[in-house]
């Protein structure tokens, strides 16, 4: 018997943005399947305008797995996460342990199609950390929309990230966030009829 899966569909279970008050809350899940279709979307856009030869299957591998270690090490609040290097370096240390408790559920002859993607190279790097922080400006939007004023700041704090400077994020920011202020059906509409 093997619990690597049956770890894996617990994110469902851990919350995010444990320090603020959510109209309504995001699991672990949600916020992983956003963010892999996000990474899917700027390698996307970065080979369609940029030339860039990036494989979006192994982007949206390397998002499917990103946030695993929360499984068991919780969802660290920002604040606290990035407080200082020492407070980094610890949780890094962590999630590491983490990952390697999660791969040591499968199978030792499986463990080498699973270990990779707990740790994106450096050409993937990027558009996963700029992934992560899209969705991060999405969930303060929609809190935005549904009136609450708590993620102002978490707002603004996540579109002067560096990781947002990525031409395929600049790209999405302008052309794809929009929408995410608009009414179903203004989202439906031609653009002409929504104003857009």
């Amino acid at each position: 018997m093997h619990g690597f899966f049956a770890m894996l569909s617990r994110m469902k279970y851990i919350d995010r943005w444990g320090l603020m008050r959510c109209t309504r809350n995001e699991t672990l899940s949600e916020h992983t399947l956003e963010t892999a279709m996000l990474t899917h979307a700027l390698i996307a856009i970065a080979n369609e305008r940029f030339g860039e030869t990036l494989d979006a299957g192994t982007g949206v591998l390397y998002a499917l797995y990103h946030d695993c270690p929360e499984i068991i090490t919780g969802d660290l609040p920002t604040p606290v996460k990035y407080h200082d290097e020492t407070i980094r370096a610890a949780y890094r240390a962590i999630e590491e342990q983490a990952a390697d408790r999660l791969l040591s559920l499968l199978p030792q002859d499986l463990r080498g199609a699973f270990a990779p993607y707990f740790a994106p190279d450096e050409r993937y790097a990027p558009y996963l950390k700029a992934a992560d922080k899209l969705s991060a400006v999405i969930k303060c939007t929609e809190e935005e929309k549904a009136g609450n004023r708590e993620f102002a700041v978490a707002k603004e704090t996540s579109l002067r990230h560096p990781a947002l400077t990525l031409p395929a994020a600049r790209v999405f920011l302008e052309e794809y966030l929009p929408a995410y202020a608009l009414t179903l059906d203004e989202i439906g509409a031609p653009a002409q009829e929504a104003g857009v």
